[in-house]
């Protein structure tokens, strides 16, 4: 029988986000291999070898969302089929298993390739010729950390990668140790819309010259895209490698991590996407911690007088230290991508949030308090019953956060006293629910520092927001634990 593989696709959709696209099935069932009526090869090891070791490539053109990009693939012609595998069992996975890890490699040097022809050859004929005056500063923001990203992925990662063929146990754990350097792309992702906005201004003139200098057949866009395009392309292939990883009965602990690394990464990216598309906010986005939550709702604002305004579309930003409602601009303006333009804000020391309602279950209440003491609050209909519930979880489990530190700092020995009654109770092993009591309306700055941390149910998927051993608030307390020790060793040392 010979083996079909289907090839999925990265696609970045008109609004610029990441999105895979549905993978070709192939004929006959969700089989990885169908039946032919060929023969199979004589030498099906050797032949599979010379196979991996030498896949063809060529330029198909695809266009998306009209911007009429071209990509790089796999190209499957009738004599790049895989030959035909005649064992059964372990045998026929674990040759699957070094076709993804080949379609890896070989994409991965296809991708450094791409970032080579923007850094030495975009980037270096730039420094060496200079760029217009219009243009000068700017270019910067053209290309992003792209440069940091090129000599990690040439000098290390492809080489590491290449390890991997040799030893596919070792696949996983290269993608979970490099979760920190993948935020990298993060960084790049938040910079693209910036980016695309300056390309798209001098696309057919300066660029389009300098294209045609270089002798390139993409345009700059069409290179600049591929780091999103790659991010996306990592988790698809590890699912692939994951699947004949488990039919061959090996342990996939450690591989089920890497594809959820490599499904947060691009998710972050994503998000950090469209917070680049932000206008109108005068602070520094990246100083209000990790972005947990972003959503459409329908939001009214209602002010201490009882004056409710109208329902209104935003697009809301939650961080860990900002709440962000802004409005989405108009496509018809002219704008072919995503934009939104800074409405309001809620600091989280003045944030609060009220009961959820039995009547309205996709109403969800964030309250304001300002400085003279007033409340606004800020009404907003989610799309379905599971969006409210998501986002009140992980804004109290925000403000839950924001006590504990709080009560940190203020009484540290008190407050570790607790959590070590807490912990000695086995409370931290089974998360309880918190009451209606604990989720009244409240801001995380006038709590009732008297009552105990509850340990509240959130969504998992997000990474956890109570303090760790190493936060601000172990630190707070361990300081002055040290110096009340140290201050009883020197009462000690006091002659009488």
């Amino acid at each position: 029988f010979k083996c079909c593989f289907s090839e999925s696709r990265t696609v970045v959709g008109s609004e610029g986000s990441i999105t895979p696209s549905a993978p070709h099935q192939a004929s006959g069932g969700s089989s990885p291999c169908s039946h032919s009526s060929t023969g199979g090869s004589r030498h099906p090891v050797s032949a599979l070898k010379k196979w991996l070791t030498n896949p063809i490539r060529k330029l198909s053109t695809d266009g998306r969302g009209g911007a009429g990009m071209m990509e790089k693939q796999m190209s499957r012609s009738s004599e790049g089929h895989p030959p035909s595998l005649l064992s059964h069992g372990k045998s026929e996975p674990r040759a699957l298993e070094q076709y993804v890890l080949a379609e890896l490699v070989e994409t991965e040097r296809f991708y450094v390739e791409d970032l080579g022809l923007i850094v030495q050859g975009y980037m270096t004929t730039m420094a060496s010729q200079g760029v217009p005056e219009d243009l000068k500063g700017k270019d910067r923001i053209v290309f992003g950390n792209i440069h940091q990203i090129y000599d990690w992925h040439k000098d290390y990662f492809l080489g590491e990668l290449e390890k991997c063929v040799g030893d596919p146990d070792s696949l996983a754990q290269l993608f979970i140790k490099h979760e920190r350097r993948l935020h990298m792309y993060v960084v790049y992702c938040q910079n693209k819309p910036k980016s695309e906005h300056i390309v798209s201004e001098y696309i057919e003139t300066y660029f389009e010259d300098l294209r045609q200098q270089l002798g390139h057949r993409l345009q700059l866009n069409d290179l600049l895209i591929k780091p999103v395009q790659r991010i996306m392309k990592y988790q698809l292939l590890l699912k692939d490698f994951l699947k004949y990883y488990s039919k061959a009965g090996r342990d996939v602990e450690e591989l089920r991590r890497a594809v959820e690394v490599m499904c947060f990464v691009p998710k972050r990216c994503n998000d950090m996407m469209n917070v680049g598309r932000l206008q109108g906010f005068e602070g520094k986005i990246t100083a209000q911690g990790k972005l947990l939550q972003q959503d459409t709702f329908f939001v009214s604002e209602e002010q201490e007088s009882g004056i409710l305004s109208r329902a209104k579309e935003r697009r809301v930003f939650l961080f860990e230290q900002l709440v962000i409602f802004s409005e989405p601009i108009d496509k018809k303006k002219g704008f072919s991508l995503p934009g939104y333009t800074f409405k309001n804000s809620i600091k989280v020391s003045c944030l609060g949030v009220e009961e959820r309602s039995e009547e309205d279950p996709c109403c969800l209440v964030l309250t304001s308090r300002g400085t003279d003491g007033s409340v606004t609050r800020f009404i907003m209909q989610a799309s379905s019953p599971d969006r409210q519930l998501a986002w009140r979880d992980d804004v109290v489990q925000i403000l839950e956060t924001q006590r504990n530190f709080l009560n940190a700092l203020q009484s540290p020995i008190e407050y570790q006293r607790r959590e070590g009654h807490s912990n000695s109770l086995g409370r931290n092993m089974k998360p309880q629910t918190a009451s209606a009591s604990d989720l009244r309306p409240h801001s995380s700055a006038s709590m009732d520092r008297r009552q105990q941390p509850c340990l509240l149910t959130y969504n998992t998927s997000l990474p956890s927001l109570h303090p760790p051993p190493h936060s601000l608030a172990s630190k707070a307390v361990r300081h002055v634990e040290e110096k009340a020790r140290e201050k009883r060793k020197w009462s000690w040392k006091k002659p009488s």
